[in-house]
């Protein structure tokens, strides 16, 4: 018996997907870069409020990382809830990346959810026939 299923390899993000036919989708899978960016970010924050550490500064110091990355990493922080959860579910478009999310993006929630909906896609899983 021999199963045969078309695909082909894609590049994208500077690695190499699988990009099935249309109709049939993977499980979903969070972005790893993605997922751990919101877990510093968040984790960040908790340290800054603590008073751990006084400035975004002497955190990036201690971090051995720019300041300006840590603030661009920060403002994940201010993403909405359901993003988030989006995001860690793996319930985005492929078009949601960390870079895609370092981009400018408004601090009200509701107004994020309606900008966003065309990138992060909550959808049900495909199966296959």
């Amino acid at each position: 018996m021999t199963l045969h299923v078309p695909f082909r390899v894609v590049k994208r993000g500077g690695r190499k997907e699988m990009r099935l036919p249309d109709g049939v989708g993977p499980d979903r899978k969070a972005d790893n870069t993605l997922v751990k960016a919101l877990a510093r970010a968040f984790r960040w924050k908790r340290l800054l409020e603590s008073g751990e550490f006084a400035t975004i500064a002497e955190l990036a110091q201690r971090e051995g990382i720019a300041p300006s990355y840590m603030t661009r990493v920060l403002r994940l922080t201010l993403l909405a809830p359901d993003i988030v959860e989006a995001i860690l579910d793996g319930k985005k478009g492929p078009e949601v990346t960390l870079v895609r999310m370092f981009e400018p993006f408004p601090a009200n929630w509701d107004s994020q959810s309606s900008e966003l909906t065309r990138l992060v896609t909550i959808q049900e899983p495909q199966t296959l026939p």
